[in-house]
């Protein structure tokens, strides 16, 4: 695949044109990818939504089960994928982003033998995992993604990233926790970026160490960044190895076999 004119051209693209957009990217402002998952029970489901004028939302692209893709808007110009959304101090993410929707039902509903969406279409428990979403705490069953769509997406991103110089790539739910839940724990986020972005990964902030040991002999691991907030896990023992994935004021969001937010000053550097 390459990028040329802003389209996305290969053999397994095409191009459906969406109304639903705004004008150009102002100079300098597009430097993230936010991935999504479509909640919809096909590609063709997802084009019809996200090309209604009634509607009011589109994406870049739609990645199919198979890793075909489909695109909606040219990479330049601002698609209504993030709606009301912000993140470490930015708002708006529709006017710094490609959006890209991936065909996947999202959560799922135990019904006997199968899972079913909130469209109706069940689903066998061969495409199902369960998983805990980082921002709640409870498991939830989820639709897989196919090894097909994540590969495509990997080498779109990286198209993307070095034609439009990107710096960031998130989730929805990181953007508008508590409104959105996509792409989901069946999405490797932070595996994914983490390969892509390398140096580049989040705030680029180099001088906080990647790797902390718990210091206290218990420290609370909490959903949100607030003493009030509900707890991930079980508290973390003293020496325990974290991964700190971002900081917000005094508190660290930190990733060991589980994510949740804990206080800054009881982890000491790995």
């Amino acid at each position: 695949m390459e990028i040329k004119d802003h389209l996305l051209k290969g053999p397994n693209v095409k191009l459906v044109k969406s109304p639903n957009h705004s004008g150009v990217f102002k100079a300098g402002d597009l430097d993230t990818i936010i991935m999504h998952y479509t909640a919809a029970p096909s590609v063709k489901s997802a084009i019809n939504t996200l090309t209604n004028p009634k509607v009011k939302a589109s994406a870049h692209l739609i990645i199919g089960r198979d890793g075909s893709v489909i695109q909606l808007i040219p990479f330049n110009v601002i698609s209504w994928h993030a709606g009301q959304s912000s993140y470490k101090g930015r708002v708006g993410y529709n006017n710094y982003s490609i959006g890209i929707e991936i065909d996947n039902a999202g959560p799922l509903t135990p019904s006997g033998d199968v899972f079913r969406a909130w469209f109706g279409q069940t689903y066998d428990k061969n495409e199902v995992i369960q998983a805990r979403h980082r921002n709640e705490t409870e498991l939830k069953y989820w639709h897989t993604y196919t090894a097909e769509q994540i590969e495509v997406v990997r080498e779109i991103c990286d198209l993307l990233i070095d034609e439009y110089n990107l710096k960031f790539i998130l989730g929805h739910e990181e953007i508008s926790p508590g409104r959105k839940f996509d792409p989901g724990p069946a999405f490797p986020l932070d595996r994914f970026r983490d390969g892509l972005l390398k140096s580049n990964r989040d705030d680029d902030d180099d001088d906080t160490p990647l790797e902390k040991r718990v210091s206290a002999s218990k420290l609370n691991i909490r959903v949100s960044p607030d003493s009030n907030a509900a707890m991930a896990a079980v508290p973390l023992l003293q020496g325990h190895k974290v991964t700190v994935l971002e900081q917000n004021g005094e508190w660290v969001k930190v990733k060991t076999e589980i994510e949740g937010w804990v206080s800054a000053k009881f982890l000491s550097n790995g």
